[in-house]
Order: C-alpha cells, then structure tokens, then sequence
C-alpha cells in the first residue's frame, strides 16, 4: 500500500481546509494511506519537503497545497514563483511523484470556488494527479 504526505500550507485557514477534504476524501476513496504536516504559508511548503525527503519516514509520494492571493505588492509574484520554483526543484532532483494544489488566485472568492470540495476540488485534483504521477513512477520504474 502507497503512502503519502500532505503539506498543507495553512496561512488562509479556511481555504486550506477545504483543499485538504477534497485531497482526503480522494485518498480514502483509493484507500491511500496518508499523513498531513502544516506549515505556516506556501513558501515554507519547499523546505518541509525537503525535510520529509531526509526524514526516516518513507514517502510513496507527496501532495502540496495552499494558496497565495494577489495583494497590493510584488510579494505575491515572490511567493508563487519561490515556492513552485523550490518545489519542482525536488521534484525533478529527487524524481518524486507529486500533486500541486497551490492555488495561486487574484481574490478570495477564485481561492473558494477552486478550494471547495463541491465546486472546482482542487485539493481532490491534486490528490489524483499524485496518485496519478506514482502510478507513472511505478510503471516507468518497473
């Protein structure tokens, strides 16, 4: 059985945890087993990967989500480049299977409708991709 780590990055609560059901639920309905770490914003999600890849515990795969909104800076080009930048960084070093459920959107509203497990289900999308991705691994490794 395939094992997972979530890290969710919490710093907009509410849209975390909807793109956090929806990731779940997908897993349950493959019987995936899985763990969840919490991080303070999106551009903490590329060190507790990094972290979890030098940890003791053993990853089949990894799905990463929060959400950066648009604000009235250059800040938000920083986070959703910086984090997607470090994430895929460790992706191709270290040939990992995973989801990316960062939303990256211009106002709270766009966060809520692809968060929502009833609506866009972006946290379900990249709990499938990520099964998806491994499925790929395993068969490209085999």
């Amino acid at each position: 059985m395939s094992k997972i780590l979530i890290i969710e990055a919490v710093f907009y609560k509410d849209i975390a945890t909807k793109l956090r059901q929806g990731a779940e639920v997908a897993l349950r309905k493959q019987k995936t087993e899985y763990d969840i770490e919490s991080v303070p914003g999106a551009l903490e999600i590329p060190a507790a990967l990094n972290f979890a890849l030098e940890s003791s515990e053993n990853y089949d795969a990894y799905i990463v989500l929060g959400c950066v909104i648009r604000g009235e800076t250059s800040h938000y080009d920083i986070v959703c480049n910086e984090s997607t930048r470090g994430v895929y960084d460790l992706v191709l070093r270290h040939k990992l299977a995973l989801g990316n459920g960062i939303l990256t959107v211009e106002n709270k509203d766009q966060a809520m409708e692809r968060a929502d497990p009833s609506r866009k289900n972006k946290g379900g999308d990249a709990a499938k991709a990520t099964l998806h991705m491994l499925a790929l691994k395993t068969k490209m490794q085999a």
